[in-house]
């Protein structure tokens, strides 16, 4: 009886043994996991995330808890290493970055086929773009990122989509384009919109959305500047494109740098 006893005893301590080296192990990933997800929050990377069961992948650049953020949105061709080579010129300014993807995981058209394709599926479904950059905004409010003090910005499709979001009446203290699309969809108007305006275009892409925008924002009695380049092909700021104006870049980016540290207190 002693001997069976001690037996039992004996297979009894060993499996309280394995039991607490398995939990141990799964405390130690788990923590692991978290420390992972607190350094790429810290340093920045791709991200993943869901709006309305659609996966996405965005790219953040953190600069910290009380930095100023910049919502990035990307031109027609998807989030690309464009948008992230800007980004880190955001962050070494001691921005925070969050460029969101409105396309999903995985799409980024090469083709011009493709990124027409891409661009319509949006622009014909107003409501699926104004979800889709508010999930993005939420998700981004999730890693810590400051979303009540931010601008967003945006080239080409991108100005078209952050011209869509200012109108949603979403509450950004800015809101800023470089030769976005400017066209006022049918139903829509700017009695919603609220906080500054750079507006940065090319006399090449045609001035009556650019009057129309320019009335719209002055009826809404926002504050707004509304910048025309001569000498700057639609594109201009695409670095080594065939499009690309180095003056006019300069001049646009500088412009604004200095719209960020005004209007982001």
């Amino acid at each position: 009886m002693v001997l069976l006893f001690y037996g039992i005893a004996a297979l009894v301590g060993y499996a309280f043994v394995q039991l607490l080296e398995i939990a141990m192990k799964w405390i130690v990933n788990w923590l692991l996991f978290i420390s992972m997800g607190a350094v790429l929050a810290a340093v920045g990377g791709k991200v993943d995330y869901e709006v309305d069961g659609v996966k996405f992948e965005g790219y953040i650049e953190n600069a910290g808890s009380k930095a100023p953020m910049v919502l990035l949105i990307h031109d027609w061709d998807g989030l690309t290493d464009y948008e992230i080579k800007r980004a880190g010129m955001l962050k070494d300014l001691d921005y925070s970055v969050f460029c969101i993807d409105l396309y999903g995981k995985g799409v980024r058209p090469t083709e011009i086929a493709d990124r027409k394709k891409c661009m319509t599926m949006l622009t014909g479904d107003r409501p699926k773009m104004r979800a889709y950059m508010k999930g993005a905004l939420a998700f981004a409010k999730e890693q810590g990122l400051d979303t009540d003090n931010c601008v967003a910005m945006g080239y080409c499709f991108g100005g078209t989509a952050v011209l869509e979001l200012a109108r949603s009446g979403e509450s950004l203290k800015g809101f800023a384009t470089f030769h976005g699309g400017l066209d006022l969809p049918k139903g829509q108007d700017y009695s919603k919109v609220k906080g500054e305006y750079l507006i940065m275009h090319s006399i090449t892409d045609g001035m009556a959305p650019f009057s129309q925008l320019a009335e719209g924002l002055e009826k809404a009695g926002v504050g707004a500047q509304l910048i025309c380049y001569t000498g700057a092909p639609h594109g201009w700021t695409v670095f080594e494109s065939s499009r690309y104006a180095e003056k006019q870049d300069k001049e646009s980016w500088n412009l604004f740098i200095q719209y960020l540290e005004d209007v982001l207190k």
